[in-house]
């Protein structure tokens, strides 16, 4: 596929680059709904870029923003429609990854893949079939798309923090727990936090939880 993922990127605070988050958005979103997070965060990741990409298609539900891949109970698209979707965005976020890791200069152990709803279900899908593991997979929202492959198709086994509100009105809270049974009956090392009284977003608990989890697996002192 020739299509590159477009993309936006945060400088680290101190100019010593030793890490990269990648901010992964969800569905009828765009790169800047997450790049904002740098904000808070770079304080505490100093020598972390920070980078955004835009999923590869415009939303068929909002064509203001993008999708990773077409959802058919929220625009009608065909189920067949969905899988290649899925698929052609795996490939296109792989190789993307491999471009910012070549442009950082950096290894993929020095890489957080940072993903909300729509943006979740990539990075559960396309880190663990990476040779090289990412440092940690930072999920919020979202689920484990075709668990029932993930054993024959895993490559790696990075870290997961599943992140999810437990009144989500879009994708429910249950699929936490089926995320996190499936990892973990795969030999993934699993952690969670549930946001109480939150909804399909980040709530303030949720982003000091993941913060803790990127610094820790990125071994921030």
């Amino acid at each position: 596929m020739t299509q590159e993922l477009n993309y936006s990127r945060r400088a680290s605070q101190t100019g010593n680059d030793t890490s990269v988050v990648l901010f992964l958005h969800g569905y009828g979103a765009d790169g800047a709904d997450l790049l904002g997070l740098a904000d808070p965060l770079g304080p505490h990741l100093p020598d972390t870029v920070f980078v955004a990409a835009d999923a590869p298609s415009r939303s068929m539900a909002n064509p203001m923003g993008y999708q990773w891949f077409p959802i058919p109970w929220i625009d009608g698209s065909s189920e067949v429609a969905a899988a290649e979707g899925m698929r052609d965005a795996a490939k296109m976020l792989d190789a993307f990854i491999d471009k910012i890791l070549a442009e950082e200069g950096l290894d993929p152990d020095r890489l957080i893949l940072f993903g909300f709803s729509q943006g979740t279900m990539m990075s559960l899908h396309v880190a663990p079939r990476r040779a090289d593991p990412v440092a940690g997979i930072v999920a919020f929202s979202g689920r484990l798309m075709v668990p029932e492959k993930l054993g024959a198709e895993m490559l790696s086994e990075p870290p997961v923090l599943l992140i999810h509100g437990d009144v989500d009105d879009v994708v429910p809270f249950e699929e936490m727990r089926a995320a996190g049974e499936a990892l973990q009956g795969a030999g993934f090392e699993v952690f969670a936090h549930v946001m109480e009284g939150t909804g399909h977003g980040i709530a303030p608990d949720g982003l000091s939880v993941a913060l803790a989890f990127i610094r820790e697996q990125l071994g921030v002192e």
